[in-house]
């Protein structure tokens, strides 16, 4: 039977449902509050997008930090080789990179957002744009429409049944400014407490800012909290005017959140040297001070570390910088050791939404059926996309998380 269904959003996840809904014949509506749809889809990746990551299923879940189980359904209905598929048929060469990232060939996200339009033009879908929904319409907890703004007038558009695919709450400018937390609240939902995810961190340590704009590759990131380990990973990452930030970085920040949210102490360790152990490190010091027997320690290190790091190591080595390295005792090497291996450093808080690839928290899983995405409270209503609780690290992994969402949403309306 064919239906009249409004998504609200036209995002990843409101674009993928339209297609799945309209290609079930529906007479499908998109209400889009900015003047184009996917414009956050058109910042992801840095303006290439990260359509999805190359792989299976099991890794897929795998790297899903909330609620994975929930996303089986999805997954399993439409998988990041669906997806590829799906841009390839519709004419959209595809490149997979390092980790398995996936990007159009072009590296322009402009490109997938012009492939999903069209198909959406091509199954007649009514795309509203500058149309910001106010309410979502019910009767006898079923959805029966939607109220919108568009311009100065407010409209009502009814509907069989609604998909709520506004987004969470980062990027706020992309038009992210958690719109569907309030319509899921009013149907009755609860909302898990959101924070900012896969997010550059700020350092309370002052000379972490005097590293700013230094980039270090192939190190080890530890991040603990107490005597738990949270994170451990090897890779880049950068240091900032307020901190740290780089691929380490925003993956491990999704590991601290349920720490900084308890007031917990959560603690950022660098392995400036991760391919030597700490008797390998220490013979390439004495190595290194051997060619430079007469210099002062701050000038024996060039080799051993960007020029940037030099004054921060030696101060917190605790050696005087204009110490021969002919006078320096085994027991001063072993604290320099030390600090190249366990760089410190403590985490007060994160980044804003502003900075944020991904909303934590969100409508809650336990009230949505996974097999559908109809809310389990209100008859004919969905939710898809990152206005769910549910969240996953760097790699194209959320952005799957939309398609497969927005995917089984539409073809379940």
């Amino acid at each position: 039977m064919k239906k009249k269904i409004v998504i609200i959003g036209g995002g990843a996840a409101g674009m993928m449902a339209a297609i799945a809904a309209a290609r079930q014949g529906h007479n499908v509506h998109v209400l889009e509050k900015n003047e184009k749809l996917g414009k956050k889809l058109f910042i992801t990746g840095k303006g290439r997008c990260n359509v999805t990551n190359n792989c299976d299923v099991e890794t897929l879940l795998q790297n899903v930090i909330s609620n994975p189980r929930f996303l089986y359904s999805a997954f399993y209905a439409f998988n990041s080789q669906d997806m590829m598929a799906f841009l390839e048929a519709e004419g959209l060469a595809l490149k997979t990179e390092r980790g398995n990232r996936v990007f159009p060939v072009s590296d322009k996200s402009s490109d997938v957002i012009r492939v999903l339009s069209r198909e959406m033009d091509r199954l007649k879908v009514s795309v509203h744009l500058n149309s910001t929904a106010v309410q979502l319409l019910m009767d006898d907890q079923k959805v029966t429409g939607v109220v919108f703004e568009q311009g100065s007038k407010t409209q009502m558009m009814e509907a069989d049944s609604v998909v709520v695919a506004t987004g969470g709450l980062s990027y706020p400018a992309t038009g992210s400014t958690g719109d569907g937390y309030r319509f899921a609240e009013g149907a009755g939902h609860k909302i898990t407490p959101t924070m900012p995810s896969l997010v550059p961190l700020n350092i309370r340590e002052p000379w972490c800012q005097a590293l700013q704009g230094l980039s270090l590759k192939n190190v080890q990131v530890t991040l603990t909290s107490g005597k738990k380990k949270l994170y451990d990973a090897r890779g880049e990452m950068l240091f900032t005017h307020f901190g740290v930030s780089g691929p380490l970085i925003l993956s491990g920040s999704a590991y601290v959140l349920a720490a900084l949210k308890l007031g917990q102490p959560v603690t950022l360790s660098i392995d400036l040297k991760p391919a030597l152990d700490e008797q390998q490190l220490d013979a390439r010091i004495l190595r290194d001070f051997g060619d430079n027997k007469n210099k002062w320690f701050s000038n024996s290190l060039s080799g051993l570390l960007p020029s940037k790091m030099i004054p921060v190591v030696v101060e917190l080595s605790g050696i005087d910088r204009k110490k021969p390295v002919n006078e320096i005792s085994r027991g001063e090497r072993q604290k320099l050791v030390h600090v190249l291996k366990h760089l410190s450093m403590t985490v007060e808080s994160t980044r804003g939404y502003n900075e944020a690839i991904i909303t934590h928290g969100g409508v809650s899983v336990r009230e949505i059926n996974p097999s559908t995405m109809e809310s389990r409270k209100v008859l004919g209503l969905y939710f898809a996309g990152e206005v769910l609780d549910l969240d996953a690290l760097t790699g194209g992994f959320n952005l799957q998380i939309a398609w497969s969402s927005g995917w089984l949403a539409g073809s379940n309306v």
